[in-house]
């Protein structure tokens, strides 16, 4: 196999932008596991009051995730972002404005491999959230897991992560006051499975669980899709039905996590490795769906309102796909 090296006289700012974007790979695809180990290995050495105080605190801080999480502005409005977010590029795109009276339950769709445009768009400030959404606060959810993780828990709090549970959910969706905006990667782990260029499989057919809490809270759905999301990674093959399909789904059962076997180019050299390819990731955000609170919806009004979210997916697709070089004949495929 041939290599293509990346030229030795790239501009600073490309520079930049690859480290930016290293350094959040290395966070998604190490970290927590580094963490995990650190904590064990300093408590056997001369540094053990280390993991012991650090134990007494998670104690007393268990459930800050749950409530909030505790997000640090100033690490949201780093520079280095900003250099990730160039370097795909990602925008993020207003179609209607968004009461902040009220709360949110934002749909995001596809995940993707590793959901860089959720993650750059509502946990970052790099492209301009809070002035699109004034009085918006986003919350990104992600798999409770990681916040059993020493030291990570703390490291993704600080960009306004919260556990993908109903009683983290429920808590931004019941403040009063409004403003808050819950955003659930709605396909999870099993949708990046999926993730293959080129392919607009949404796993949503059966997806209802956030639908009812939406009901239950008053909270009006927004449709987003991410147009991109699934174009800067390539994937092993792994259609259903296939030895390697079926290991991955028995393990993202067991562990909670998929483990898409996925792959692009390198930090020096474009031919092989596991940073994305520099594609455009466009978000979309789309108009708001009213949702009257209602305590204990019955399965047609919850049907009902799943379909009309579904459809409102589709139209936003629809309208916009021929903006972002999708062609007219593709649709999505729900499944």
């Amino acid at each position: 196999m041939k290599i293509d090296f990346a030229p030795r006289n790239l501009p600073l700012h490309r520079r930049l932008q690859t480290a930016a974007v290293a350094q959040w790979v290395f966070s998604f695809i190490a970290l927590a596991p580094l963490c995990i180990f650190l904590f064990f290995y300093l408590l056997f050495t001369r540094f053990w009051l280390i993991s012991v105080l650090y134990s007494v605190w998670w104690f007393f801080d268990y459930d800050t995730p749950s409530r909030g999480g505790r997000r640090v502005p100033f690490l949201c409005g780093l520079k280095l972002w900003e250099y990730m977010r160039d370097y795909f590029p990602i925008k993020l795109v207003k179609t209607a404005d968004l009461d902040p009276r009220h709360n949110y339950v934002l749909g995001f769709h596809p995940h993707g491999v590793l959901v860089a445009g959720a993650f750059t768009n509502f946990c970052t400030y790099a492209t301009g959230f809070r002035q699109l959404f004034p009085g918006i606060t986003s919350y990104l959810l992600m798999l409770p897991l990681w916040f059993r993780a020493p030291f990570f828990r703390d490291y993704i709090m600080c960009a306004g992560l919260i556990p993908s549970d109903k009683e983290s959910a429920r808590y931004q969706l019941c403040r009063q006051g409004g403003g808050n905006a819950v955003v659930i990667a709605v396909g999870g782990a099993p949708e990046a499975l999926d993730a293959h260029p080129g392919t607009y499989n949404v796993l949503l057919a059966k997806k209802k669980g956030f639908i009812k809490m939406a009901m239950e809270q008053g909270a009006h759905l927004v449709p987003v899709f991410s147009f991109g999301e699934n174009e800067v990674f390539d994937q092993v093959e792994n259609r259903r039905g296939t030895w390697l399909r079926w290991i991955q789904e028995r393990l993202q059962s067991i562990m909670g996590i998929s483990l898409p076997l996925f792959h692009a180019r390198g930090i020096f050299q474009y031919s092989f490795g596991l940073m994305p390819y520099r594609k455009p990731i466009n978000t979309v955000i789309g108009r708001p769906v009213r949702v009257e609170k209602n305590k204990k919806p019955t399965a047609e009004q919850l049907d009902a309102l799943h379909q009309l979210y579904m459809d409102e997916l589709s139209n936003l697709f629809e309208e916009h796909k021929g903006n972002y070089g999708v062609d007219k004949d593709t649709h999505l495929n729900f499944v």
